[in-house]
């Protein structure tokens, strides 16, 4: 009896090591890429030519700031000659070297937020327009009141109301 217990227990934990194996191979063999980024909501397409749009999406954050920096300041000036600062006191380098590298700042303590007046790069909520804050840092200048045709896009919100609970995401119509 005690030896049928024993082969019995030796089979079941074989069995037990053999179903938690992972298996690391795909099945179908399959490569995933990246293939967008998006911390930052339309620095892509306001910044990139054509041409570096796919390489800005593929490109791992520790490398954005050299390989699009420059070219991000140029079309900054580009779009804004006046530029100078903006309100959060960046000049032309220091926001297009923030912009650059497309990543989603989180902090772990207090306010969540793209940007409120007070509280810079966060995170981001869903009602964060952020835009609107975009444009207020390329346009606004140094007080954030300058252009003021060119610091919103005036929609102030979403088609549909956000969810209290997750997936947070209105329905879809």
């Amino acid at each position: 009896m005690l030896k049928i217990k024993l082969f019995a227990s030796v089979i079941a934990v074989s069995l037990l090591i053999v179903s938690c194996k992972k298996d690391t191979t795909p099945v179908d063999n399959s490569i995933y890429a990246q293939q967008d980024q998006m911390g930052r909501p339309a620095i892509n397409t306001v910044f990139n030519s054509a041409a570096d749009k796919d390489a800005f999406n593929t490109t791992t954050p520790s490398a954005m700031n050299a390989a699009f920096q420059t070219k991000f300041q140029s079309r900054l000036l580009a779009l804004n000659p006046g530029y100078t600062t903006n309100a959060l006191g960046q000049d032309a380098a220091a926001l297009t070297g923030l912009l650059a590298t497309d990543y989603l700042n989180v902090s772990t303590k207090g306010v969540t937020t793209f940007f409120d007046g007070t509280n810079i790069l966060t995170g981001r909520t869903l009602s964060d327009d952020v835009i609107d804050v975009e444009l207020l840092l390329l346009f606004g200048g140094p007080t954030g009141a300058s252009n003021s045709g060119l610091t919103s896009d005036h929609v102030n919100g979403n088609d549909k109301t956000f969810s209290a609970s997750f997936p947070y995401l209105a329905s879809p119509w």
